[in-house]
């Protein structure tokens, strides 16, 4: 099983790029938001990996991080959804927006990415709904650390040409990128802190995701403990 590829990136396209490593190049799809967020042609990248193996296919689908892939053999374990509809689902409200969809019952926004209607969309959050918070535990912090390619010299090798710097090519990239990425695993962080916290309180998985899922779509900038405060009002008995 391929789990990771690290190398140079050769050529990048919508839906896929090719990375080059000692001289083997690895086509690898992607969704909207994962091609968006790596570097220009020319520099190291890598991506943990999923191998697809048919009897006449093999298709490697990268994610920048462990919590994005956990998502992804997730949503295809339902019945229905393979790996391009995954990676538009991804592509569409990333890990964080995806785990509080499921967690609040929102097919509607699952429904928003392309190839998925309103009954498959329906069925993604029913069956996910009691597995999805083992997922959003893990948080934003498992991320993919490129700059040991760079260190390790492959982007010297006869026959790559290195690439522009990022601040020559950053008129090709949206500039808020590095910061919705950033915002983004701040917020998966903080999530799963949360409901640690509440599981460790000794609230049931599925209800702790659905308050801390709420209290975020209410104050997505929210730090742990206001988060925590937050989903802890939303699970007070009412009068």
């Amino acid at each position: 099983m391929i789990g990771r590829i690290a190398g140079v990136i050769l050529h990048r396209a919508r839906d896929q790029v090719l990375i080059d490593v000692r001289g083997v190049g690895y086509i690898i799809h992607v969704s909207d938001r994962t091609a968006a967020g790596l570097p220009p042609v020319g520099q190291a990248a890598a991506l943990y990996t999923e191998l697809l193996v048919r009897e006449d296919l093999l298709q490697l689908f990268g994610f920048p991080t462990m919590l994005e892939k956990e998502w992804h053999r997730l949503l295809t374990s339902v019945q229905g959804v393979g790996a391009k509809v995954s990676l538009a689902i991804l592509g569409t409200l990333g890990p964080e927006g995806l785990g509080r969809a499921i967690a609040l019952g929102d097919w509607a926004s699952v429904r928003k990415a392309n190839g998925v209607g309103p009954k498959l969309a329906q069925r993604i959050v029913l069956e996910l709904k009691d597995k999805a918070p083992s997922v959003m535990a893990l948080g934003g912090a498992l991320t993919v650390d490129a700059g040991d390619v760079a260190a390790g010299g492959d982007a010297d090798e006869p026959g790559i040409e290195p690439g522009p710097s990022a601040a020559s090519t950053r008129g090709s990239i949206p500039r808020n990128e590095a910061s919705q990425a950033s915002t983004g695993a701040l917020a998966g962080q903080a999530m799963a802190d949360a409901l640690s916290a509440l599981t460790n309180l000794g609230y049931g998985p599925s209800e702790a995701a659905t308050a801390v899922a709420e209290a975020q779509a209410r104050e997505p900038a929210a730090a742990m403990p206001a988060l925590i405060r937050a989903a802890l009002r939303l699970l007070a008995p009412k009068d």
